[in-house]
């Protein structure tokens, strides 16, 4: 099979707008850009439908030199790798089948890390670089910039500590460079063979910062606790909504009679649990994020150890707990929506209690008279739609390659 020049079409397809967040390669589609978390086709030459055999091509170009990418994808039907355009951009890629063809993802990864003012994060976060010891986890759906706050705080620590700072990720994507600390960073699949056997020979290699890019299963979350028990500062990821949800996810992967045992431990260790959501700017201007901040105190933790009541919430604790440096996504997008930040639709369809936010955004609690329910509220802003521009796409014939021949012809 002939490889064409991919990079060029990338780049092509990068010119559609500064706020891309992912790329997407989909028989039966143009291939298309995610712009501020909405597809929008990125036509070449006229090209309507991208054919099976097109997607293929881009799929074995990408994992040109990565047998092992390619082993994975025709074992297990997904593949993980990392793709680069040298001095633009990189990018964190998820090869797939589906239906018989193949699908590929490409999420942007910035080159430069960025800092946490200039992804306009509450400032309380920076609490976390001065942390010794416990577990910080970062949550939200896929595509929410989980990572991206990571790097920012890795850097801020790089850049402020002495420390050995070890990275886990599958696969690598902030590249970062040695400043103050040294940081070793090792990906799964070509560094370490998983999560859990990575993490555990991290725990020989002195570190006193630990990241895992995700914590997916009982063992890597159980190797976690241990190193944050004994004086590690481990900083991880989860797909959770919230932070209550992030608790019980946590303790649903234990057995039912260790509920306490690692509520307990849960308690004792978590030092931050932050949750977020990428809402739509009103002006257009790409997203931003809604930040929802939990904290350890002595009544979270009790409220961890000993479960969620009525009246003894983590909720209720951060909206309580605002000089504590905590606070709700509903609060933040209630002062969004207020500013003007993000339009009335946006912040009511991200909120975590849409009812409560109207509610609350006509200066009514849940008790007062619905007398004046009709209100209006904010104007609805409408955002411009970004300028789709074209590329020529190599067109070939229509065809599809079993997986075991992509592993023959990697090889």
């Amino acid at each position: 099979m002939r490889y064409f020049d991919l990079p060029p079409l990338i780049e092509q397809m990068l010119k559609v707008s500064e706020n891309i967040s992912d790329l997407n390669f989909s028989v039966g589609q143009p291939p298309q850009v995610e712009v501020n978390g909405r597809l929008q086709p990125s036509k070449v030459l006229g090209l309507e439908k991208l054919t099976p055999y097109q997607t293929e091509v881009v799929a074995m170009t990408l994992m040109q030199g990565n047998p092992d990418a390619a082993y994975r994808l025709a074992h297990t039907g997904s593949t993980d790798l990392s793709y680069s355009l040298p001095s633009r951009t990189r990018f964190r890629v998820n090869i797939f089948q589906q239906r018989g063809t193949y699908s590929i993802v490409m999420r942007v990864i910035p080159t430069e890390i960025p800092t946490l003012e200039s992804l306009s994060l509450p400032q309380q976060l920076a609490d976390m670089a001065e942390l010794r010891n416990g577990i910080v986890l970062v949550t939200g759906p896929t595509g929410s910039g989980k990572s991206t706050t990571l790097a920012a705080v890795i850097d801020l620590i790089n850049r402020n500590q002495q420390y050995h700072i070890v990275t886990i990720e599958d696969p690598i994507e902030f590249l970062h460079m040695h400043k103050n600390s040294t940081v070793n960073q090792r990906e799964v699949g070509s560094d370490a063979k998983d999560f859990p056997s990575a993490l555990r020979a991290a725990l020989r290699q002195a570190p006193k910062v630990i990241l895992i890019g995700e914590m997916r299963d009982y063992e890597t979350t159980e190797i976690a606790l241990e190193a944050a028990e004994t004086g590690h500062l481990v900083l991880s990821t989860l797909h959770t909504i919230d932070a209550s949800k992030t608790i019980d996810r946590v303790i649903g992967l234990y057995p039912k009679n260790e509920e306490q045992v690692i509520r307990t431990r849960l308690a004792q260790t978590f030092r931050f649990i932050v949750s977020q959501r990428l809402i739509p700017r009103a002006d257009g201007g790409g997203r931003i994020a809604a930040v929802e901040v939990l904290k350890s105190t002595p009544r979270t933790r009790e409220y961890v150890t000993a479960g969620e009541s009525e009246g003894k919430t983590l909720l209720d604790a951060m909206r309580d707990s605002q000089l504590d440096g905590m606070q709700d996504f509903d609060t933040v997008i209630k002062e969004m929506i207020q500013t003007n930040v993000v339009t009335l639709e946006d912040g009511l369809s991200f909120a975590t209690n849409p009812n409560n936010l109207m509610l609350a955004l006509k200066g009514m609690s849940i008790t007062d008279d619905f007398q004046n329910a009709d209100e209006p509220v904010a104007p609805v802003a409408k955002r411009p739609t970004p300028p789709v521009t074209a590329r020529p796409f190599p067109s070939a014939p229509t065809r599809t390659q079993s997986p075991q021949s992509m592993l023959d012809m990697i090889e």
